[in-house]
């Protein structure tokens, strides 16, 4: 990572602090705790290059440009410092002309760690590493060794470990199926992903603790579950918060059923709140009965909807899980 340090310390905690104020005055970072650990945990090194898109022009295919911290041209690594700061996702691995790792907008994932709820000392297991920002964000919380993150890809989790270091940040960073969970790591008080799940991994529930919270992103939005036992087993459920999310897919996880559009209104079919209902009923309700309720129950906002996870199954639901309208959830995952 050469002299990004030193070279960009005074600039960075500028544009730091500039980021932090603006995601405060848009109404995140209520927490004082998270709002501290993004003030003090510097996103550009974690970032030492990423890939903005360039659109197609005449005769040119779109393509990826690379924006790095040690380009010769000063104006190139003012862009570079200036994205890195800004509240917007950074795409920071591209294979083929396809995006397979990033980092995530900082007010999302401010977002998501309030929601994950985390008291100091609890042990938190992340899924999908990208450049480890979310894990030293998680660090400076709950304290280094508290934290466990895993990526499929060991490329990924050998420049999030040097990331970190670089932070000064050692968390148990490792390589594996995320679907998986990391048992060698449990129990884990909370579990945070980073990445689109078709279904809630059965593993998960078995390494976490009596009363665990679970904050993944399914279908275009974010679930929150508690885990529970009931006596007869263990159980997790909770509702989607009202917020889009989109993240690159869980590898290892299983493919989600595709969605079928095919015979609906175009201007339906683009209406987001409809795709995430489309997307979290695949599988389990006719496009088409989809539709029909979507228009019935008032266009119902994602947090109308929820998630159950038993021992055997799991469905998704609108306004409660036993009520009418329930729906099995997508295919099941190992475990």
């Amino acid at each position: 990572m050469g002299t990004l340090p030193q070279r960009y310390a005074e600039p960075a905690d500028e544009a730091r602090r500039a980021l932090v104020s603006a995601m405060v005055a848009d109404g995140g970072l209520r927490d004082p705790a998270w709002r501290l650990a993004f003030e003090e945990v510097p996103r550009h090194l974690f970032v030492p290059y990423y890939y903005v898109p360039v659109p197609a022009g005449t005769g040119r295919p779109a393509r990826w440009e690379r924006l790095w911290g040690e380009d010769p041209d000063p104006v190139r690594r003012d862009r570079w410092l200036r994205g890195a700061y800004t509240d917007g996702p950074l795409a920071t691995r591209v294979r083929d002309g396809e995006l397979i790792s990033s980092s995530s907008q900082p007010s999302l994932m401010a977002l998501m760690l309030e929601a994950l709820e985390v008291r100091y000392g609890d042990r938190v297991l992340e899924i999908g590493a990208g450049t480890g920002y979310n894990a030293a964000l998680l660090c400076h919380r709950v304290g280094d060794d508290r934290v466990t993150t895993v990526d499929l890809d060991p490329e990924i989790t050998e420049s999030a470990r040097a990331h970190l270091a670089a932070a000064g940040r050692r968390p148990a960073v490792v390589t594996g199926d995320g679907a998986r969970g990391v048992p060698g790591r449990a129990p884990f008080d909370r579990i945070l992903a980073t990445c689109t799940l078709p279904v809630i991994p059965y593993d998960w529930l078995a390494q976490c603790a009596p009363d665990a919270g679970i904050v993944a992103p399914v279908s275009t939005g974010l679930v929150v579950l508690r885990v529970r036992d009931d006596g007869r087993g263990r159980f997790a459920e909770g509702r989607f918060l009202r917020t889009p999310a989109y993240f690159v897919p869980l590898r290892g996880a299983g493919g989600a059923p595709g969605i079928r559009t095919r015979g609906l209104p175009r201007r339906t079919v683009e209406n987001e709140l409809f795709r995430f209902l489309l997307a979290l009923t695949a599988g389990g309700l006719d496009p088409h009965e989809a539709l029909a309720l979507w228009e019935r129950e008032g266009r119902p906002r994602r947090d109308r909807f929820g998630i159950t996870v038993g021992a055997r199954r799991q469905w998704a639901w609108l306004d409660d899980p036993g009520g009418p309208y329930i729906w099995p959830l997508g295919a099941s995952l190992p475990g």
